[in-house]
């Protein structure tokens, strides 16, 4: 255990923890890790920490171990784009708190530099997803010229949904717009005739857009049996998946493409 005088109140330590978590679940984080990364702080300080996760809440309560110290916060979720980097970084946190035993001004300070999150090159991101995608034309037996084409409609879907939630556009109206985009411009190969496979270039277009990590979430929270948190990320990837679905039909009945 961190020395007294190193060892913040049951007040400090309750609202950094839940300010900790809300940032943790904002960037992708399951219910479990939330819950090992909250529990390890707290017993490093000598503390319990008890704790209900919402899909849009987390209610937190703190109690020390060798007094009647007590206290409880609620937080909000933070809202933000899912950061491996910042899930990595306060997971790392939490074991350097348990095994290193850093102070508790070290501690607030490492937590504040973690959740500024320097964002990474947006031209980096754009480069990689597109080479992803193009990859995932070719792994459904895509040719060149649907790999080519699905690379272009990643590249300006992709952009477009980079700078539509710059400008804080809803991430539904995002999905729907950037799915039609890319649809359109994934059924040129059918469109000119130009490859063997034009049905595998708009299939895999959108690909990019699929919520995968809600869903996994969604089915990690439903093993340890969070199950409202479940319920609440499997409708969000549901939703988002539905935008997707518009926006994809949206571009397929303008070019007069596939069922349309």
């Amino acid at each position: 255990m961190i020395d007294d005088t190193a060892c913040p109140t049951a007040r400090g330590m309750c609202l950094f923890l839940a300010d900790y978590g809300a940032a943790l679940l904002g960037s992708g984080a399951t219910c479990i890790r939330l819950e090992k990364n909250i529990d390890r702080i707290a017993a490093t300080y000598g503390m319990h920490a008890e704790m209900t996760i919402m899909p849009r809440h987390l209610h937190l309560t703190v109690r020390r171990d060798d007094s009647d110290e007590i206290f409880t916060a609620t937080t909000t979720v933070r809202t933000s784009c899912i950061s491996f980097n910042v899930n990595t970084e306060l997971s790392r946190l939490s074991w350097e708190i348990a095994d290193r035993r850093i102070g508790w001004a070290d501690v607030d300070g490492r937590y504040r530099t973690i959740v500024k999150d320097i964002p990474q090159n947006p031209w980096a991101v754009l480069a990689l997803v597109t080479a992803a995608n193009a990859s995932f034309c070719r792994l459904f037996d895509g040719d060149g010229i649907a790999m080519l084409v699905v690379a272009v409609a990643t590249m300006a879907g992709y952009y477009l949904k980079q700078q539509l939630l710059g400008r804080h556009v809803d991430v539904r109206v995002t999905f729907m717009i950037c799915a039609f985009v890319s649809s359109v411009l994934g059924a040129t190969d059918m469109l000119f005739g130009m490859g063997s496979t034009p049905a595998v270039a708009i299939g895999t277009s959108v690909l990019y857009l699929v919520p995968g990590i809600p869903f996994l979430n969604s089915f990690s929270d439903l093993l340890y049996r969070h199950y409202i948190c479940s319920f609440g990320r499997f409708i969000d990837a549901m939703v988002l998946t539905a935008c997707l679905s518009i926006g994809l039909c949206g571009g397929m009945l303008m070019m007069h493409a596939g069922m349309f």
